[in-house]
């Protein structure tokens, strides 16, 4: 190194050198030029050395540096943590190239050294002890306190800086599962080829019939699971890490110094329809749970959209904005989970677990009896609003007869021209629904509402004191805000189609924009409530990674509780859950199911993503970057191989508000350019500012969007937000996107991120899957079939979007197939000639290889055996039952215009205390118990008959009973959790059953009769 211009003082430089033994010892140009006798202590020279330091420069993977060339192996001995430094100056001297490899030590005025007694050698643990040496993160660094410096030299903040950190990685399925799954997809196909070549040249001449039936429908079969099973060859798992976020986002730095959040702003969305079928407690603790997130309160804002414009859920909601003022503060002071309180005072574990604030049980029993209080006045609601209600009512009547007596006129007519009405708390009448239905004040006429809850919180942390504001619980240094929250519900006039669901969502779509204008949205089903307060900023770390802003849509799975143990008619749905949608995680992005997704609003506008692929060829096999066409292309030409899709959505309406927030949305929804490889992103610090407060003009601006005539003339519906025409709209709008060349992400957090409850009741299980397949039925007759897709869909996402639309068809074939068992024992034919080699080899390839494949994604996905046979016992009760239900209904609406109404899914508590699943057991006669009731019947008669027939026949041909007995049992078990639902509880199964069962024995009787009389030869033998 060479000396500084002027130091006051300049100091001794110390250079190392390597003993006989591989040590290094320190020693001075003069002590140098002696000799090597100073390695010893023995030659009197210096026996202590004290602020002994080391630089080291940063090397790219913050490693030690290597030099090249050294001259001598014994350099690996050197302590990792004291690097090389620079070369040194040519004042070395000659003899200072083999040193200039060395490390350079520096070194007070006091001249002494540290050296083993024994060996002679340099001990850097005395030394490490009495210098208090300063060591770096994985590098030794200069000293803070001894103020030299050397050419610039770093110091530790210099080794402070952390690498640029990945929010999310994907982890591969092992090759020892997925490569075998492969593989047996394709040994697979290859049996069923084979077996169904087979079964074409090997018809059955006595019973053609028979023969070209069973082969149709084992051709669709053989298609059917083609289609399933192709999607599922990538499963992938997703990791995020929300230590990186916080980082990122939260922590204190250059463009961050109060540390504030930079995290992009969420509005989450709760729809709810109905608070006869929807309680409105169910909806309270649902908004409880979402405002007690673990988010930024100020970037948080929920929007509750009533569609029944009941005064019941308003008033439910102002009781749970007041709640919410204790509930969340006490989630936030002692780390609450889950934060539905009603989730969570149900909970069988104990409360106390991993609880350290002494005050704990005492602020628990003091929220428990606060919750049980908001929860009778939330029962009460009912009955207080119609008490009010009719006294108010009886008020204005007593005052028109007392008008009506002054003026001379009719008092009763007076009393009766009085308007039922239904009455708010302020003594004002609701805009809303009434109870009584009156002329602008019914379901599907009434005016729009939009209410502001509670206020814009403050953007600095509010504390609370002592007690804040409630004697009996401390919120000292505890933030006290909530986030924003707002009713909503949207106009409604005859003679405008309002869209069910999907027009709700597109009015508060419209109506945040205006308001809140977060660049993400969250939709959440009125009973599906936040289970883990760090989901939000899981999903967040997909929408903000590098490439994030190709990602139009994060979904999370649904799980469910209040299910029966045994899951009888597979609600927790976990093998498309963990199964088909952790495939298609794989290849362009899981599907749009409805709830429990966190949307980014610019893909919701239409907008394509700013980069996107072409997938060309007969499979999809050459992929091309497409090109992102702007506005100003657009409107000069419009060629005519473009699909609609990717056009750029124009219309949004009259709001120039609206118009004005689409380009703020689309900017704040970024990741941020903290990386030379992140493209399209913001700066860091763009988000710190506050947000405007609300004020008049604003909110008046809101109401004028959520009006029924706004979306005339534009292309809400159509192209922008949820799409119309389809009763399973959730399915269409993911579809939509994808098209456009969006990705989507599915997240599984080790918690549940949200939980929901299903239907346990086999009707109400069979009209939900009933109107999930009338919407896949949709969907393939219109212009939304993949098989229309635009060249940015991959070729195995088209096929998963083609299989949505296709598999209620397979209802068809498999009600046949259903039947054929009972049909071959009835007639004493076979589906083949006879049981021969090939047809039993055939039948065993084909059965091993699918048993291996469930064994293989049930190692995969992660469920359980017991899970993937409910699900496939409940696909031949839906299929035979609500998918051919849907396929004909679905056929009236395309081929006659007739409309498909569906009633809403009750999400109402069980009202039995002393069993939870009372439900399960309560037998709803529907329409479409006949199919697979008649299935049963049949089947079972047919074994009697066939056993019978051939124990009497002269001939007996015991392979054909055989095989029609084996396949008729496997119908059977199939229907089994049927069975147990037409069942009931205590002989409580409904005479209709009996009836019908009874009709289709007879009917089956007279059939066998008249088809296949008895003869006089056949009543011998049997006699």
């Amino acid at each position: 190194m060479s000396s500084a211009t002027s130091p006051p003082k300049k100091p001794v430089i110390r250079f190392g050198r390597q003993t006989s033994s591989g040590r290094i010892v320190s020693l001075t140009r003069d002590e140098l030029e002696m000799g090597p006798e100073l390695t010893s202590t023995s030659s009197g020279g210096p026996n202590d050395f004290s602020n002994y330091t080391v630089h080291m420069p940063p090397t790219p993977d913050n490693q030690p540096y290597t030099a090249t060339g050294s001259s001598s192996s014994k350099s690996d001995d050197l302590p990792r943590a004291a690097g090389r430094t620079n070369r040194m100056g040519s004042d070395g001297g000659g003899g200072s190239s083999r040193l200039e490899r060395r490390i350079s030590v520096m070194k007070t005025q006091n001249k002494s050294m540290l050296v083993r007694s024994q060996t002679g050698d340099f001990d850097h643990n005395r030394w490490l002890f009495e210098s208090k040496g300063t060591y770096g993160i994985g590098n030794a660094i200069w000293p803070q306190d001894d103020g030299y410096d050397v050419d610039g030299s770093m110091g530790a903040s210099d080794f402070m800086d952390k690498p640029w950190k990945p929010l999310t990685r994907k982890v591969r399925v092992s090759a020892v599962v997925l490569s075998p799954f492969r593989l047996l997809v394709l040994i697979r196909q290859v049996c069923l080829i084979g077996f169904l070549i087979w079964r074409i040249q090997n018809p059955n001449p006595d019973a053609m019939w028979l023969w070209g039936l069973s082969t149709g429908c084992e051709i669709w079969f053989a298609f059917s699971w083609i289609l399933d099973t192709l999607p599922k060859l990538n499963p992938i798992n997703r990791a995020a890490d929300l230590a990186a976020l916080n980082e990122k986002f939260d922590a204190p730095s250059a463009s961050n110094p109060m540390g504030r959040s930079d995290l992009p702003g969420i509005d989450v969305f709760i729809s709810t329809a109905d608070p006869d079928k929807e309680p409105p407690l169910v909806t309270a603790n649902t908004i409880l749970s979402v405002l007690a997130t673990e988010y930024p309160v100020e970037k948080l804002a929920v929007y509750v959209s009533d569609d029944g414009g009941a005064l019941l859920t308003f008033e439910a909601m102002a009781e749970a904005a007041s709640f919410a003022d204790i509930w969340v503060p006490f989630c936030r002071k002692h780390c609450i989970e889950p934060r539905n309180p009603d989730s969570y005072f149900n909970l069988k574990i104990d409360p106390t677990k991993n609880k350290k604030q002494p005050d704990f049980v005492k602020d628990r029993r003091w929220i428990k009896r606060e919750y049980d209080e908001f929860k009778v006045r939330i029962n009460g609601l009912p009955e207080a609003i119609l008490k009010r209600s009719k006294t108010l009512n009886s008020k204005e009547e007593k005052q028109a007869a007392k008008l009506a007596k002054e003026k001379g006129e009719d008092q009763a007519a007076a009393k009766a021209a009085v308007l039922k009405a239904t009455w708010m708390a302020d003594a004002t009448h609701w805009p809303g629904t009434w109870k009584s239905v009156c002329p602008e004040h019914a379901k599907g006429d009434h005016a729009g509402i939009l209410q502001v809850m509670s206020k814009t919180p403050d953007h600095d942390p509010v504390y609370g004191n002592q007690g804040g504001g409630h004697h009996f619980i401390d919120f000292t240094d505890v933030d006290i805000r909530k986030p924003t929250l707002i009713y909503v519900s949207r106009e409604k006039r005859p003679g405008y189609d309002h869209n069910k669901k999907a027009g709700a969502m597109n009015a508060l779509v419209r109506a945040s924009a205006i308001l809140s204008n977060g660049p993400f949205i969250l939709n959440l089903d009125c009973d599906h409530y936040v289970y883990n307060s760090l989901a939000f900023r899981e999903g967040m770390c997909y929408m903000m990674d590098r490439g994030g802003d190709r990602i139009c849509y994060v979904q999370y799975p649904q799980r469910f509780e209040g299910v029966d143990p045994s899951d009888r008619y597979a609600n927790h749905n976990t093998v498309f859950f963990d199964g088909n949608m952790r495939a298609l995680d794989g290849l362009q992005g899981p599907m749009y199911v409805g709830t429990g997704c966190l949307f980014r609003r610019h893909a919701l506008y239409g907008f394509c993503p700013p980069r996107a692929n072409e997938y060309l060829g007969l499979y999809g096999q050459y992929k091309l970057a497409a090109e992102v066409r702007r506005r100003e292309d657009e409107e000069e030409s419009h060629p005519l191989n473009v699909h609609p899709d990717l056009d750029t959505p124009q219309k949004f309406g009259n709001s120039s508000m609206l118009v004005d927030s689409i380009a703020v949305a689309e900017f704040q929804g970024r990741p941020l350019a903290d990386h030379p490889s992140v493209k399209n992103g913001r700066p860091p610090g763009a988000l710190l500012g506050p947000r405007p407060p609300l004020d008049a003009p604003t909110v008046a601006e809101a109401i004028s969007v959520i009006s029924c005539w706004y979306e005339d003339k534009t292309e809400w519906g159509d192209r922008i937000g949820w799409i119309y025409g389809s009763v399973t709209e959730d399915v269409v709008t993911g579809y939509r996107m994808h098209n456009r060349g969006w990705r989507s992400v599915y997240c599984i957090p080790k918690r549940d991120a949200f939980r929901g409850t299903a239907p346990i009741n086999l009707t109400d299980r069979l009209h939900q899957v009933l109107r999930w397949a009338t919407g896949s039925v949709e969907i393939f007759f219109s212009k939304n079939n993949s098989l229309l897709a635009s060249s940015r869909l991959k070729f195995l996402q088209r096929i998963a979007y083609i299989n949505v639309g296709i598999y209620p068809f397979t209802s068809i074939p498999l009600l046949i197939y259903c039947f054929l068992p009972a049909v071959c024992l009835f007639s004493g034919q076979f589906v083949v000639p006879s049981l021969n080699v090939a047809f039993l080899v055939y039948l065993l390839l084909i059965s091993v290889t699918l048993s291996m494949l469930s064994l293989l994604e049930v190692k995969w996905s992660g469920i359980s055996l017991e899970e993937y046979w409910r699900n496939e016992q409940f696909w031949v009760i839906g299929g035979t039952s609500a998918h051919l239900a849907a396929v004909i209904q679905g056929l009236l609406k395309v081929i006659a215009g007739i409309e498909i109404s569906f009633k809403l899914t009750s999400k109402s508590a069980n009202e039995d205390e002393d069993d939870a699943f009372a439900d399960l057991y309560v037998v709803k006669w529907t329409s479409l118990f006949l199919s697979p009731l008649t299935i049963l019947a049949v089947n079972i008669i047919a074994i009697f008959i066939g056993i019978s027939r051939t124990l009497y026949s002269p001939i007996p041909q015991w392979n054909k009973l055989i095989g029609g007995v084996f396949f008729s049992f496997w119908v059977l078990a199939h229907l089994y959790p049927f069975c147990k639902g037409l069942m009931g509880r205590r002989g409580r199964t409904p005479t209709i059953i009996y009836v019908w069962a009874g009709l289709v024995a007879i009917t089956i009787s007279l059939l066998c009769i008249s088809i296949s009389p008895p003869t006089s030869e056949s009543s011998s033998g049997s006699l």
